[in-house]
C-alpha cells in the first residue's frame, strides 16, 4: 500500500512541476487533411503548382513514379502491398529481442498478418534490402527473411535471420508506406481512384497489422526495455509513424467510406503506437521532443476524445504533449523548465544537440501556429530568448564551439526562420525584426524573392514546408556583434566564452568547457582558442560511429581528444549526462548581455577538482 501511495505521490508531483499550463484550443478542425494542410490547402497548392515551376515539376515527378505502381496493381492488386515485411504466415502476436538484437517472434496467433520488427538497434547490416521489384512477395518462411548478402559478389538473395539485416526491414516497410503516402496526396488532388487504391491496401495491411501485434519483450531484462518501439529499437526512431499520419490523413474520407469497419482499428493502432512513445524513451533531453513530436502528429489525426469508448482521442494525445509528464514523456513546459537557463536562454546540452533540441521546439511553435493557432511563444517566452542567444555558440569565422558530442559546423538558420514566421502569424513587430535582422546577417541570400528554388526534393511535404519565406525589405542586416558578448558564461553546461570581437581574421576568442549537462565528455577545463582565422586546439567531437562506437568509448569522450591537461595519464571520469563542472572564481567584465561594447582585455579564473587523481585544475 505505501508502495502504490509514493508512486502516485510521485505521478502527481511529476504532473504538478510541469509548469504553466497551455490551454486546449476551444475549436479544433473537424475535417481532413488537418496535419500538413486543411480542404482548403487544395486549391492553394493547385495555384502554386500552376504558378511556380519547382511546384509543378515535384508534382509532376511524384504522379509520373507513382503512377509505375498504380499501373503494376492494374494487372496484381497485391503486388505492392505483398511486399510489406510482415510476418505473412506466423501472424506473430510477440516480438523478443535480446539487448540490440531481434531474436525471435511467437505468441498468439493473430487474425490477421503483423508487422515484422526491424533486425538491430544499429545499421550494420550484413544482409541488404533487394530492389523492390525484387522482394520476395509474401516472405516470411521459417520466419527469415530473404535479402542480399552484402559479401559475395553480384550480392545473391539468400534467406537469413533478421538479426543479421541491420534497419533494413524497417527502411523496406517505410519505402512502401511513402509510396502509399505519394498515392493518397494524389488522390486527395486529382480524385482519381487507382491511386486511393493503392494507398488504401497498403494502409490497410500495414495498420492492421500494427493493431495485432504487442511491443516486443527484451528476453535480457535490460534497459532496452524502456527504449523499444513497435517497430523499431528506439521509439524515437518510428519513422514509419511519420508516413502512417498523413497517409492516413490524406485518405481518411475514402477509408471511412470503403473501409467504415476497420476506422476503430486503424485508430486503436495509432493509439498503441502513441502509448508506447509515451511509456518509453528518455525524458530529459532531445528524446523527449522527438517522442512528442509522433504523439502531437498521432493527436492531430485523431477524432475527438468522445468518438473513443477510451476517451483517448485528439485533446487526450495533445494535452499530453503540451501539459502532461509520465516516467519517460515529459509535457513541452515540464521539459523547458529543467533544460532552458532562464537567465541566459542555454540548453542544458552540449551545442550540437542543443541546436537540435531549440530547433525541434521552434518547428513546434511552427506546428501550433498552423494546427491549433496558438502562439507557442507567448506561452513559452523562454523559447525566443533560446534561439536569439544561439549566436553566442558562435567563432569569429562563423563556426559553433565543438564540445561535447558536437560537430565542428555552421549555426543552423531554420529556427530564426521559425522565429519569424510565428511573429508574422501574431503581428509581434519587434520579434520579426530582430530575427529578420538576425538572419540576414548569417544567410543575406535567404528570402531573397530572385532567388529561383532549384532541386527541391520530390516529396509531398515540399508543397507546405518548403513555401518561399517572405522578408520585410526594409529590415536591414543585423551585425553580428550584436549578438554575442565579450564574455558569456553559461553554469548549465559549465561553459565560458571570452572574444575580443568577431572579425574573422583579426579576432580573438577563446572557450572553455567543463562537463555539465548532456552529451558530455571527460575533459576537465577544455580549451578551444581562436586567432588569425583558425580554431587552435579544436575538441575533437564525437567520432566516427558516434556515441555507440569504441572510438568514442575510449577515445573522443575522454581527456587525450581534448585540449587539456590529463594527470598521470589517469583523468576521467562519466560522460553523457555528466555533471563536473568548474567553478568560476572571478572575470571580467562580467557576463552579459549580447551587444555590449568589446574591450580590449578579457579575463577568467575557473577552478576544477578533477576526480580520478583529485587534482587541482585552474
Amino acid at each position: 500500500m505505501r508502495r502504490i501511495l509514493l508512486g502516485l505521490c510521485f505521478l502527481s508531483f511529476l504532473n504538478s512541476a510541469s509548469g504553466q499550463e497551455i490551454p486546449l484550443p476551444e475549436k479544433m478542425p473537424q475535417t481532413h487533411p488537418r496535419v500538413l494542410t486543411t480542404p482548403a490547402g487544395k486549391q492553394e497548392t493547385w495555384k502554386l503548382i500552376k504558378k511556380e515551376e519547382w511546384a509543378k515539376d515535384v508534382f509532376n515527378k511524384l504522379k509520373e513514379r507513382t503512377e509505375v505502381y498504380t499501373n503494376l496493381t492494374d494487372a496484381q492488386p497485391a503486388w505492392l502491398l505483398s511486399r510489406l515485411a510482415m510476418y505473412w504466415k506466423s501472424h506473430a502476436t510477440e516480438v523478443y529481442v535480446k539487448g540490440e538484437t531481434f531474436d525471435h517472434a511467437g505468441g498468439e496467433r493473430a487474425p490477421y498478418p503483423t508487422v515484422r520488427y526491424t533486425g538491430t538497434r544499429g545499421t550494420a547490416a550484413t544482409h541488404g534490402r533487394p530492389k523492390l521489384a525484387d522482394v520476395v512477395p509474401y516472405d516470411d518462411e521459417d520466419g527469415n527473411v530473404t535479402f542480399c548478402n552484402n559479401a559475395l559478389p553480384d550480392r545473391p538473395m539468400e534467406s537469413v535471420h533478421p538479426s543479421k539485416t541491420g534497419r533494413n526491414i524497417e527502411s523496406l516497410n517505410c519505402e512502401i508506406l511513402g509510396i502509399a503516402r505519394d498515392a493518397a496526396f494524389l488522390y486527395w488532388m486529382t480524385d482519381e481512384e487507382k491511386f486511393a487504391k493503392l494507398a488504401a491496401g497498403v494502409f490497410d495491411t500495414y495498420m492492421t497489422g500494427i493493431y495485432y501485434r504487442n511491443v516486443p519483450i527484451d528476453l535480457n531484462h535490460g534497459h532496452q526495455q524502456t527504449l523499444v518501439g513497435l517497430t523499431s529499437f528506439e521509439v524515437i526512431h518510428e519513422d514509419a509513424l511519420h508516413i502512417a499520419v498523413p497517409l492516413y490523413d490524406f485518405l481518411y474520407n475514402y477509408l471511412k467510406a470503403n473501409y467504415p469497419d476497420k476506422m476503430e482499428i486503424y485508430a486503436g493502432a495509432f493509439k498503441k503506437w502513441a502509448d508506447n512513445i509515451i511509456a518509453n524513451g528518455v525524458p530529459h533531453n532531445n528524446w523527449n521532443l522527438l517522442q512528442a513530436r509522433f504523439i502531437m502528429n498521432v493527436g492531430l489525426v485523431l477524432e475527438d476524445n468522445k468518438e473513443y469508448a477510451d476517451g483517448k482521442g485528439r485533446e487526450y494525445y495533445i494535452d499530453y504533449v503540451m501539459n502532461r509528464s509520465s516516467i519517460r514523456q515529459w509535457s513541452l513546459t515540464r521539459l523547458a523548465d529543467y533544460g532552458f537557463d532562464i537567465n541566459t536562454g542555454i540548453w542544458a546540452e552540449c551545442p550540437g544537440y542543443s541546436s537540435v533540441v531549440i530547433n525541434d521546439y521552434a518547428n513546434f511553435v511552427n506546428q501550433f501556429d498552423t494546427n491549433l493557432q496558438y502562439d507557442l511563444v507567448k506561452a513559452m517566452p523562454v523559447l525566443s530568448k533560446a534561439v536569439a542567444t544561439t549566436p553566442q555558440y558562435l567563432f569569429p569565422n562563423r563556426m559553433i564551439c565543438g564540445f561535447g558530442d558536437t560537430h565542428p559546423g555552421y549555426l543552423s538558420t531554420n529556427f530564426f526562420i521559425r522565429m519569424i514566421q510565428n511573429a508574422q502569424a501574431n503581428g509581434k513587430k519587434e520579434q520579426e525584426n530582430y530575427f529578420t535582422a538576425l538572419l540576414k546577417c548569417l544567410n543575406p541570400d535567404l528570402g531573397n524573392d530572385k532567388t529561383e528554388k532549384k532541386n527541391v526534393r520530390v516529396s509531398v511535404n515540399s508543397f507546405f514546408e518548403d513555401k518561399p519565406l517572405t522578408l520585410n525589405p526594409k529590415v536591414q542586416p543585423g551585425k553580428i556583434e550584436d549578438y554575442v558578448s565579450p564574455l558569456f558564461y553559461a553554469p548549465n553546461v559549465s561553459w565560458l566564452v571570452q572574444r575580443n570581437g568577431m572579425h574573422p581574421r583579426n579576432s580573438l576568442m577563446i572557450s572553455l568547457n567543463g562537463s555539465e549537462g548532456n552529451h558530455m565528455h571527460a575533459n576537465g577545463i577544455s580549451m578551444e582558442l581562436y586567432g588569425k582565422g583558425y580554431v587552435l586546439g579544436p575538441d575533437a567531437g564525437i567520432g566516427l560511429f558516434l556515441y555507440s562506437g569504441l572510438d568514442y568509448a575510449e577515445y573522443y569522450s575522454q581527456f587525450p581528444s581534448h585540449n587539456t591537461v590529463c594527470v598521470d595519464g589517469i583523468s576521467s571520469y562519466p560522460v553523457m549526462k555528466s555533471n563536473h563542472s568548474f567553478d568560476l572564481l572571478s572575470c571580467f567584465p562580467a557576463s552579459a548581455e549580447p551587444g555590449k561594447a568589446f574591450t580590449s582585455v578579457t579575463y577568467s579564473n575557473l577552478y576544477f577538482r578533477e576526480p580520478e587523481s583529485r587534482a587541482d585544475q585552474t
